[in-house]
């Protein structure tokens, strides 16, 4: 199996095949609404304006597997991004990223790049405390760990990286940017 022969579903029903992607960089950010991480909205639009015209797509997959923090509907997560954000990029439907009824797109993403850590600094900090908490073996296993969770995927399907929510965006962009222009 490949990125691209893998499918999600879109906020209004229709299916979205990963083949229609082929030959661009694409980022996939397991999304909320209610959020410390939600203001990623901004710098990913802004990614999404900067680098579109010249194959860049963000697929947003809402998900309220945390702490509950996209309790809306799709159409009320969608209005919420587009008022708040002014998002451009296609949504999602809302769906679980972990756990048995995780969709193939992210069982997929987490076997190609799994957990490598949160990095330095308070919020890496402050996610480590969290999750030894909530599971003790959080470090060992590749599950989607928070919201904001962000997969790249260069021109040829690969993925090539795994940005934890707390990746400075700087740098995503700066890695996106890269894939684009190199």
């Amino acid at each position: 199996m490949t990125f691209y022969d893998l499918s999600v579903t879109a906020a209004n029903g229709n299916i979205i095949s990963m083949n229609d992607y082929k030959g661009k960089v694409v980022m996939i950010v397991n999304t909320a609404t209610g959020c410390g991480f939600t203001p990623h909205y901004k710098d990913i639009e802004e990614m999404y304006e900067l680098y579109h015209d010249k194959g860049f797509e963000v697929i947003d997959v809402p998900c309220n597997q945390f702490a509950g923090q996209t309790p809306g509907t799709d159409e009320e997560i969608h209005q919420f991004c587009q008022l708040k954000y002014n998002t451009q990029f296609p949504q999602m439907k809302k769906s679980d990223v972990n756990g048995e009824n995780a969709i193939p797109l992210f069982k997929y993403l987490k076997e190609q790049q799994g957990f490598k850590g949160f990095g330095k600094g308070p919020a890496a900090l402050a996610m480590n405390t969290m999750l030894k908490k909530i599971d003790k073996d959080y470090k060992n296993n590749p599950e989607i760990k928070w919201n904001f969770t962000k997969f790249v995927v260069d021109r040829e399907g690969n993925v090539v990286a795994r940005f934890e929510p707390t990746a400075k965006m700087k740098e995503v962009a700066e890695f996106v940017g890269a894939l684009i222009d190199g």
